[in-house]
C-alpha cells in the first residue's frame, strides 16, 4: 500500500468514526431490504431467490483498489465450503461496475458472486453507504482511487465494510460494520451464527 493510499484510508476511517455513520447500519433483529442486482456476468440475482434456498451471508465490498478487500474476499472464499455446508449462500455487493467486479474476481482469484450496486443504493438501505466529502476527494484521487471511473457514476459514495447474516424469513440475524477499510475480522467467526440458524431450522 502506497503512502498516499494509506493516508486516504486513515482519513476516511477517522471521518466515519467522527460522523457516527456506523450507528446508522441495520442491526440484528431488523428486516433486511430486498434486492435484485446484476452479478459479475450481468445476470440478475435476487435476495428472494437466494433466501428460498437458505440463509444469506451478505458482504459489502468497497472495491479492487482497497487494500483490505481482496484479502478479505480470498479469506471468505476459503471458508465458503463451510458456509454452504450450513445451508447458507455467500454473496458480495460492490458499487463497482459489472466489468470491474469481473476483473476483481480474476484479481482476487475467487469464484463467489459479486453483485453490482450502482450508486450504492442497496448499501444505503442497509445503512452502510457514505459519501466521500470534498475534503477527502483530493487525497483519494492523489492515491489513484478514481471512483467515478470504477463505479460508472459520479456520486462518490461507498459502502462501509459490512457483513450481514439474513435468515430465510428476511430478518437480520447478525450485523457487523467496520469503518476501517484496512481491517477485516476472521470470516470463520460467522460460522456459529450459521450453526444457530441451521439448528433452529432442524428443530
Amino acid at each position: 500500500m502506497t503512502i498516499d493510499l494509506a493516508i486516504a484510508m486513515a482519513q476516511a476511517a477517522e471521518y466515519l468514526k467522527a460522523s457516527g455513520q456506523t450507528e446508522k447500519a441495520l442491526a440484528a433483529g431488523r428486516h433486511s431490504p430486498g434486492f435484485c442486482l446484476p452479478d459479475q456476468d450481468g445476470v440478475k440475482t435476487s435476495s428472494a431467490s437466494i433466501l428460498r434456498r437458505g440463509p444469506l451471508l451478505l458482504i459489502f465490498y468497497s472495491g479492487n483498489w482497497s487494500p483490505g478487500c481482496n484479502p478479505s474476499l480470498r479469506a471468505l472464499e476459503e471458508v465458503r465450503p463451510l458456509i454452504e455446508a450450513r445451508g447458507a449462500s455467500l454473496v458480495a455487493i460492490s458499487p463497482q461496475t459489472v466489468e470491474e467486479n469481473a476483473r476483481t474476481r480474476r484479481t482476487a482469484q475467487v469464484t463467489l458472486p459479486i453483485l453490482c450496486d450502482k450508486g450504492s443504493k442497496i448499501a444505503l438501505q442497509f445503512g452502510v453507504r457514505w459519501r466521500i466529502p470534498e475534503l477527502l476527494k483530493k487525497s483519494h484521487l492523489k492515491s489513484g482511487i478514481d471512483l467515478p471511473s470504477l463505479h460508472g457514476e459520479d456520486s462518490w459514495t461507498l459502502p462501509m465494510p459490512a457483513r450481514f447474516v439474513i435468515d430465510q424469513s428476511g430478518v437480520i440475524a447478525y450485523s457487523e460494520v467496520d469503518p476501517d477499510q484496512t481491517h477485516r475480522s476472521n470470516p470463520s467467526d460467522i460460522l456459529p451464527v450459521l450453526d444457530r440458524l441451521w439448528n433452529a431450522r432442524g428443530a
